[in-house]
């Protein structure tokens, strides 16, 4: 199974100008080995037979006759194989000559494409040799002995994807070819280019085609010319790149003076899902797209001849930025929560805001936001009320930090004990203290939230609340106790991440007393702490060892909300992600070894589903707070589900795994 991905490839062959001969043996080359990976579909540069810099050699008869013969000998080659090659080469029609992609697979022309957009400024005279193809109406033209379809509208489908292609220049145009191949139906866009190199400019190329592969919420791979080219005004350094949605997936090196195959795979499921789910791509098909003639294409079954392998980076956390990105998510969040949170104190007029604070990541995170929204309404810190409630759990690491962050922050400290409220109501509903079941910690954490919600009362202010999103999705919180408050600040956002979040607070905004705290709070286990301490006075009851570890959960989350993946492909993801795989893009290697094996994986898998399911209940009454990304719970805005839905059909097949 391929899981919705297919196998493409960019290639940048080594070439001579005007030299089909050679060019051809370079391309069939590539094409082998692409065949030996197991790639689908590959695409080659701009006129790679003749070379893109041939200028006013494209006038001469013998080039061209050396191009069809070079085709002829790529057609032969690969009558056997079921890789799918886009090349490109001049191609006369009657008086005309365009530049084209042609499309070949197992000895046959499937298609060609000519280029639309045709630069004839600055150092580009392509109009001298080449018709555009708004000249010219869709056809059938004669080339290698075979009669196929010539136009810019071809969509081609394939058992797994439908695609299309546009040329170079194409994608520079203001409304590219793409956009309407897009709406037509093409998943994957290829393109042929020869763009040289100015000083700024890869950056540029690289903003443009992941744009474009984020409007046309697309596959994007493109090939341009590399060394071979003519250096005689210009230098062609090679660029093979791969989009998915915006996302660079794989990318070449430049300048270099050897070819270059580079391979990757775009999650063709994906990008179904996401159109599926963009009401504006919908419309604009109904708008733009079916105004358009199209001619569909239909390619030869590919026979699978290799077991499918996986190269491209599979993000164990990826709800959490790598490199340079952490620091400005971590701040662009903060800010998100902090101007969520100043516009519902500025708008109800609160006095104050109450919180818990048990010296946990989540309550932490909370209180931290509150600190700078009062920071930036110009309020005092004292406006923020902060409680500790110590339960029959509570350890003195959590107490002491809990304590020593809300006076090092200079917020209005309140202890207010939960011990006797909670017998008092145990003695009230006969609940054995020795029996430490749901009612037992349920008990409690009820017992904190009407503290808090009394307490906003009697200062006039509003209750904040600190659950997460994977708290939110896993269903672990208490109905009405900690599930509940008047604006929750943490709604949308990860466990994974709030522990970043704290980390990058600690690194980047507090004073020293206050940083030691909160990289402490970092390190101490996740727990409830509803169930007393270990005789050493340690945490016993941690929620990972119940639950599952969040870094899984968070996983599965992303692609099951996220992405719509089914149980099955979000387990072979995590296989990736977690067990072992190393990934290798410009000179930076990435890899993760195993901490988790198959059976693991599977247990936590059906947790994270069956809880899912039965735990909507607590997610269709969710109290206001802001969304901070791409996932978010809340049933006012992107997740509306029954409570009752049954999880029978994800349960079997994580069970079927």
């Amino acid at each position: 199974m391929n899981y919705g991905f297919i196998k493409v490839a960019s290639a940048i062959p080594s070439l001579r100008v005007a030299d089909c001969d050679y060019n051809e043996r370079q391309i069939e080359s590539l094409i082998v080995q692409a065949e030996g990976k197991g790639v689908e579909i590959i695409t080659f540069p701009e006129l790679c037979i003749t070379s893109y810099t041939c200028q006013d050699l494209f006038s001469q008869q013998i080039l061209l006759d050396s191009a069809e013969a070079a085709l002829f000998r790529l057609l032969d080659v690969t009558r056997s194989l079921d890789i799918i090659s886009i090349v490109g080469m001049p191609v006369q029609v009657q008086s005309s000559l365009f530049n084209c992609a042609v499309v070949i697979q197992g000895g046959k022309i499937l298609g060609i494409v000519p280029k639309t957009f045709l630069p004839n400024y600055k150092e580009f005279y392509e109009q001298r040799w080449f018709a555009s193809a708004a000249t010219m109406p869709d056809t059938q033209v004669n080339l290698c002995a075979q009669t196929v379809p010539m136009s810019r509208n071809l969509i081609f489908r394939t058992s797994s994807v439908n695609f299309g292609i546009e040329i170079c220049e194409d994608v520079w145009a203001p409304i590219p070819p793409s956009c309407n191949l897009s709406l037509l139906g093409a998943e994957v866009i290829f393109n042929l280019s020869a763009t040289n190199e100015l000083i700024s400019k890869n950056k540029y190329l690289h903003s443009l085609l992941q744009q474009q592969s984020a409007r046309c919420i697309a596959g994007y791979v493109y090939s341009s010319a590399g060394f071979g080219e003519s250096t005689q005004d210009v230098v062609y350094a090679g660029n093979a790149i791969i989009y998915e949605n915006g996302k660079l997936l794989a990318t070449s090196e430049r300048f270099s003076l050897n070819e270059q195959l580079i391979i990757s795979e775009i999650d063709v499921e994906h990008i179904r899902t996401e159109r599926r789910t963009n009401t504006s791509f919908a419309e604009s098909i109904r708008m733009e797209g079916r105004s358009k003639e199209v001619t569909e294409i239909n390619t030869i079954p590919i026979s699978p001849k290799y077991d499918f392998e996986l190269t491209r980076w599979i993000n164990p956390h990826p709800f959490v930025p790598s490199g340079k990105l952490l620091d400005e998510r971590c701040e662009e969040i903060f800010e998100i929560q902090v101007e969520g949170l100043a516009k519902r104190i500025v708008h109800t007029n609160a006095k104050c805001v109450v919180l818990g604070i048990s010296g946990g990541l989540d309550s932490t995170l909370a209180l931290l936001v509150c600190a700078k929204t009062m920071d930036k309404l110009k309020r005092n810190r004292t406006d923020i009320i902060g409680i500790t409630m110590p339960g029959f759990g509570t350890t003195g690491r959590t107490y002491n930090n809990s304590v020593s962050l809300m006076e090092s922050l200079g917020v209005t400290l309140k202890e207010i004990s939960i011990k006797d409220a909670c017998l008092q109501h145990f003695h009230d509903i006969d609940q054995n203290i020795n029996i430490h079941d749901v009612t037992y910690e349920n008990g409690q954490a009820r017992e904190r939230t009407q503290i808090l919600m009394d307490v906003a009362n009697q200062f006039e202010g509003f209750v904040v609340g600190t659950g997460d999103l994977s708290e939110l999705a896993l269903g672990w919180a208490t109905y009405n106790a900690d599930h509940m408050s008047n604006y929750g600040v943490n709604c949308s956002i990860p466990k994974t991440l709030v522990k970043y979040l704290v980390s990058w607070v600690a690194n980047s905004v507090v004073d020293p007393d206050s940083k030691a705290t909160l990289l402490d709070i970092v390190d101490t286990p996740i727990s409830p702490e509803l169930i007393p301490a270990d005789d050493e006075g340690n945490i016993q009851q941690k929620t990972e060892d119940l639950v599952g570890p969040y870094e899984l959960h968070d996983f599965f989350l992303y692609n099951f909300l996220r992405l719509g993946f089914r149980p099955a492909k979000i387990y072979y993801l995590a296989q990736k992600a977690f067990i072992k795989q190393t990934y290798n893009n410009e000179q930076e290697t990435q890899m993760t070894v195993g901490k988790y094996n198959e059976e693991t994986i599977k247990k936590w898998l059906t947790t994270f589903c069956r809880r899912f399911f039965t735990q909507q209940f607590k997610r269709s009454c969710l109290p206001d707070g802001p969304k901070v990304g791409s996932v978010s719970l809340s049933p006012r805005g992107d997740w509306r589900m029954p409570s009752d839905a049954s999880y029978a059909m994800w349960v079997k097949e994580c069970e079927e795994l």
